[in-house]
């Protein structure tokens, strides 16, 4: 896991409303607040480039309607990228929806936050497993795989956890660079990336 290095550069771009925007942009954060009420930070962030925050939205709408994951296990994925990258916006995010919307036992969110496997043994199964292709570039080990087909889960489900790991590349990395402030409905599960040591 990584923490943000003193010396990190930030992006001086402006976060987008869809008032200031150009077209392709505004186009993208229109149809991301088709969605959402409210236009998250790292949205506006993306939306200086358009074809980012496109990829994103269809990326994370496919991984949630394709992957055959249940919405629990979608958060324990989305969770395990982002705190495996350190991005204290991404992890206060899913920790919110792991809590609010998805149901995901505390203990299990709270797990992962604090840099070890959820106790449940499907769950833990698949945090394992996706961190380990997080970092093994893809590469998993036969003995990581068949902990991971021997959960219950497919080979099918490897490459949708593909599609997770590049969806959060894209959200990780874009709050990385403008160092974003976590929005105000996602406080209450803050995050710190130096917290954990997964």
């Amino acid at each position: 896991m990584t923490n943000y290095k003193s010396d990190a550069f930030i992006v001086d771009l402006p976060l987008l409303d869809p008032a200031n925007a150009d077209q392709p942009a505004r186009d993208a954060m229109e149809r991301a607040q088709q969605a959402k009420r409210e236009l998250p930070n790292m949205y506006r962030a993306m939306a200086q480039a358009p074809g980012l925050l496109d990829t994103y939205l269809s990326g994370y709408a496919r991984f949630r309607s394709e992957s055959g994951f249940t919405p629990q296990e979608q958060e324990i994925v989305f969770l395990t990228i982002s705190a495996e990258n350190g991005c204290e916006y991404c992890v206060a995010a899913h920790s919110v929806i792991a809590d609010k919307a998805s149901q995901v036992p505390l203990e299990a969110t709270n797990a992962i936050r604090e840099g070890r496997p959820p106790t449940d043994l499907k769950l833990g199964a698949l945090s394992s497993f996706t961190q380990h292709l997080l970092l093994e570039r893809g590469r998993p080990s036969q003995s990581a795989a068949d902990m991971f087909l021997k959960a219950g889960y497919t080979e099918q489900q490897m490459l949708y956890l593909v599609l997770a790991l590049a969806v959060k590349t894209m959200s990780n990395y874009t709050n990385h660079l403008f160092h974003l402030p976590v929005d105000e409905v996602f406080m209450g599960r803050q995050w710190k990336a130096d917290s954990a040591a997964i």
